[in-house]
């Protein structure tokens, strides 16, 4: 795949490239891809959670249970 940039963006991305330490800028790209996708995956999960009906009021005492919970399993 070749992707045409005008020059400004050219630029950009080999400022970037450069600052951010990447070797190339296809893996700079690359990069950008993948947070996107992440992006993408919690944006549908977020989708998900809000249609999805109420389980548990997430109160001080929800809460609360799952510290305690976390307490009762930490080997520390």
């Amino acid at each position: 795949m070749n992707i045409s940039l005008p020059e400004a963006l050219k630029s950009f991305v080999d400022d970037q490239v450069i600052a951010r330490g990447y070797s190339t800028s296809s893996e700079y790209v690359r990069e950008l891809i993948r947070k996107d996708q992440d992006r993408q995956r919690l944006r549908d999960l977020l989708l998900e959670g809000a249609a999805s009906p109420l389980a548990v009021t997430a109160d001080e005492e929800y809460f609360n249970r799952l510290r305690d919970r976390i307490r009762q399993t930490d080997p520390r």
